[in-house]
This record gives structure tokens, C-alpha cells and sequence, in this order.
């Protein structure tokens, strides 16, 4: 298995959306058991959003559940944070400024910025551009923006990456000025990129952090014409559909499951990846791939994003993202709503969070070719063993639901398999047994099994980790 590239070794990181920080509405969790109507496709209905508090990041099961993840880059940002006023001077005040729709306090950026410290995660943000951050002219100007970084910077803390706005292809949804345009989005660019420079010149610039290439009224092309090749980073979003909130639509299960682990669906990131990677080369050549945001759907996810199935998705996505090179993966979100990895009311984990503490502990950041799959339906993906010279780690996962596959193992490994009682579960089995935590929020001990060399069976819808310390391969040494 030769090197095919090396991603970042905060490859996979996550968000924790501004809201979530300051309070107020976000996609409301179903609930099992429980009717949940959909919302009429558009509408602002209950069954769309739920009043919530500021998350508490000082909960020790959230830190240690966040920091087994580590390294990872934290991004702090969502739609919310295009009109969320800054209070640098702790005025506190009952209703957001004109021109603003939320306030975050100094004490709850304060804790976001230890948070990341005590995770071991570089932050990532955005910034208000909405009516109260633009002159009379409506020009955008760097008040708000100054302030948060001045803080961030005098309580300790950095700011890694920063989008100017969240998806400015969906402008008008996000807040910006009536009859935002391309040529405003340039505009704007030019003025944040100067100012980004003089304040915080170590950030990395990111965008356009659009939510598709052709997701809205402005085009993620014409976003990157516009601003010139001014980004170190080109980012963007990517959800392969709307959630059942926000279509109306709610599919039987039988049609879950099938779409669910059909090649259509697990293919969907690649088409996305592809675009970008094109406009990348066009506009700005030589830049590194970054997905901003990503996870099962939009609209906080359908009832299935928190279930064992959407964990075909998970790790699918990022095997296929690493063999192409994006360098950096964030999973909306850490906590929140139905996508979330940890459940928002408690920060048990789910079962992609367990999906993305094996990533964690076993695939390294140098990519390897695995070869032609010998199972039509098998994706099979190679990594060097994280902390083994010479060990390598494959990721097999078999979405088929009638069919075990088959392939040749020709060294002992150390074989970590993830099932399910029912596709739809909550909870995971490596290996057999449940996988919860402990005493004291304590992880549990996720030894492998061995395997002796042979032919391995994999089970119908099944995701298998392989731990090969021996493999003596020379890329990974």
C-alpha cells in the first residue's frame, strides 16, 4: 500500500454553532416515540426550533468526551453568528442592539476560548455582518470584528482560521444587507482581509465557506471571482439534503435504511468535493480543501443522524475526504440537535461519536492506497497506524444489508468491528459488547481482537477498524 498523501492532524474536527453559545433558537431534536409533524416547508413552526441555554462548557463529561478527539480545530460560527453583536463592555444588555438579532457576552466568549484550550483545539470563527456592523453607506466596517479578537487576545486565546461571514451564498437568509451581491461580497473581502492582516496576521483566511456551489442566489464561482485570490484556505459546506424539517417530507424506514447506505447517498461528498476542487484550481490555485461544515443533513438533521446509520455516512465521508486530500473535516455539530455527536441534553455519547474516537485513535494522517476493493460493494479505506512506525490502519465498511463481504488478510491485525442491534439504534457494539462510559464519565478500554491472516468476513452492514502494528510497511515508518 504506497502513499497517496498526508491530511492535516486535525483532519477531523467539529462545531459548536454560536447560538449554541449564546442561547436561543435551534433545530429541535426529535424526539422516539414522540409525533413529530414536519414543518411546513420554510415556516418557523415549533416543530422547526427550540429555545435552548448557552451550552455548558464547563461540563467535565463534554470537555473529556471533546478532548479524546483532540487535536482538532473547534469552529465557532453558524448563521446566527452573521447578526450576534459582541458585548465588549459587559453592558449585558435585555435586547440585541439595532441591526443585531443575539449578544454574546464576554464571559461566554471567555469560556468558549478555554474550552479550547482545555480540548486541545485551535479556534475557528466568523464574524457580524449585518446591518448594525455598516455604515450609513453600508459598507461593512471592522467594529465588532476588532472588539472580539482584542478580547480573544487579551484572555490568552488565538483565532486559528476565520471565515469573513457564515454561507454568503445565502446571503439574504444570513443577514446581510438587502441586494447582496457578488461584487458586495468582493468589497467586503478586500476590506476584512486587510483588517484581518493588521489585527491578527497569524489567522488564516478562509472562504467563500459557502453552503454549495450552487445552493443559492450567489454562485460559490462568482463569490471567488469577486474577491480575487485573496484566501489561504478555500472552504465550503457540504450536505447531501435537507432534513425532514425543512422539506415536509418524511420517508418510511424501509426507505431510510435503503438510501441511507446506497452508493447515491455515500457518493454525494465526492460530486461536492469535485466542484470545489475545480474552482479551487481556477480561482485560487495551490490552496489546501477545507469542509466548514458538514453532517447527515441540513436543518439539524433527520431522526436517523443520531442512530448507528448515519455512521456509514460519517466514516465514509471521511475515508473519501482524506483520499482526496481535504485537509480538514468539521461535523456539525459537537452537541446540538439531531446531527450532533453527543446528545445535547446530557453529552452521551452517540454512535458517531464512537465512530469518531476509533478514526481518532487509529488512523494516522499519511493516506495510503489500498488497491482495487475485491467486493464490488466493499469501501475500503488505508492509513498509516497512528503511533505504530511501519503499522497500517484500514477502514472496511460494508453498507450491504443482505451480503457479507469478503477479503484477504495477509498479516495478523487487531480487528475493532462497530454493529448494531437494529440499524436505527442509539447504541454501538465493538465487538460484541455495548460501548458506554464509565465511572466518572471514563472512557472504556477499545482493545481490538485479534485476527490471524486469511480470508475476513464482513458481517452485512457493518463498519470494521483493522490494526495491522506489524505490517512493516516503508510510507509508514
Amino acid at each position: 500500500m504506497t502513499r497517496i498523501g498526508t491530511i492535516d492532524a486535525r483532519f477531523q474536527s467539529y462545531n459548536i454553532e454560536m447560538v449554541e453559545v449564546t442561547g436561543g433558537t435551534f433545530w429541535r431534536p426529535y424526539k422516539p416515540g414522540r409525533d413529530n409533524p414536519p414543518a411546513t416547508p420554510g415556516s418557523a413552526g415549533p416543530s422547526l426550533y427550540a429555545d435552548r441555554k448557552p451550552i455548558d462548557l464547563t461540563n467535565p463529561r463534554l470537555r473529556r468526551l471533546a478532548a479524546a478527539l483532540g487535536p482538532a480545530y473547534l469552529r465557532v460560527s453558524g448563521t446566527w453568528a452573521n447578526t450576534t453583536y459582541f458585548d465588549d463592555a459587559g453592558d449585558h444588555p435585555t435586547s440585541p442592539p439595532p441591526g443585531f438579532t443575539g449578544v454574546l457576552t464576554r464571559e461566554q466568549w471567555g469560556r468558549v476560548v478555554a474550552f479550547a484550550g482545555a480540548v486541545n483545539a485551535k479556534l475557528v470563527t466568523s464574524f457580524a455582518i449585518g446591518a448594525g456592523t455598516r455604515d450609513p453607506r453600508g459598507v461593512w466596517t471592522p467594529t465588532q470584528a476588532s472588539r472580539l479578537i482584542t478580547y480573544t487576545h487579551a484572555i490568552g486565546g488565538d483565532i486559528a482560521a476565520a471565515e469573513f461571514m457564515n454561507e454568503p451564498d445565502l446571503a439574504a437568509m444570513g443577514g446581510a444587507p438587502a441586494g447582496y451581491d457578488a461584487a458586495s461580497f468582493g468589497r467586503d473581502i478586500a476590506g476584512f482581509r486587510s483588517f484581518l492582516k493588521r489585527a491578527s496576521p497569524d489567522t488564516l483566511l478562509l472562504g467563500p465557506g459557502s453552503a454549495g456551489a450552487s445552493s443559492g442566489k450567489l454562485l460559490s464561482g462568482d463569490l471567488l471571482a469577486a474577491s480575487g485570490p485573496v484566501f489561504d484556505v478555500v472552504s465550503y459546506h457540504h450536505y447531501g439534503a435537507l432534513s425532514q424539517r425543512c422539506t415536509g417530507r418524511v420517508p418510511s424506514p424501509a426507505e431510510t435504511d435503503e438510501s441511507a447506505l446506497s452508493e447515491d447517498w455515500l457518493s454525494r461528498v465526492d460530486s461536492a468535493e469535485t466542484t470545489f476542487a475545480a474552482l479551487r484550481d481556477r480561482f485560487e490555485p495551490g490552496r489546501p480543501l477545507w469542509i466548514t461544515e458538514t453532517a447527515e443533513a441540513a436543518c439539524g438533521g433527520n431522526p436517523w443522524a443520531s442512530t448507528f446509520l448515519d455512521s456509514f455516512r460519517y466514516l465514509d465521508q471521511l475515508g473519501r475526504m482524506a483520499r482526496r486530500q481535504v485537509q480538514i473535516v468539521f461535523h456539525n455539530t459537537l452537541a446540538s440537535s439531531d446531527y450532533g455527536l453527543l446528545d445535547e441534553t446530557d453529552f452521551a455519547p452517540r454512535p458517531n461519536y464512537w465512530a469518531a474516537l476509533l478514526w481518532r485513535r487509529l488512523m494516522g494522517t499519511l493516506v495510503l492506497d489500498p488497491g482495487p476493493a475485491s467486493e464490488p460493494r466493499l469501501h475500503l479505506y488505508a492509513h498509516c497506524l497512528r503511533g505504530r512506525p511501519g503499522g497500517v490502519a484500514l477502514l472496511a465498511i460494508n453498507p450491504d444489508p443482505a451480503s457479507a463481504l469478503r477479503f484477504a488478510l495477509p498479516v495478523a491485525a487487531s480487528r475493532y468491528g462497530l454493529a448494531a442491534r437494529q440499524l436505527t439504534d442509539t447504541r454501538v457494539l465493538m465487538n460484541g459488547r455495548e460501548l458506554r462510559l464509565g465511572a466518572g464519565n471514563e472512557l472504556p478500554a477499545l482493545d481490538g481482537e485479534p485476527v490471524a491472516p486469511g480470508r475476513l468476513d464482513l458481517p452485512p452492514v457493518s463498519i470494521t477498524f483493522l490494526a495491522i502494528a506489524d505490517a512493516g510497511n516503508p510510507d509508514c515508518r
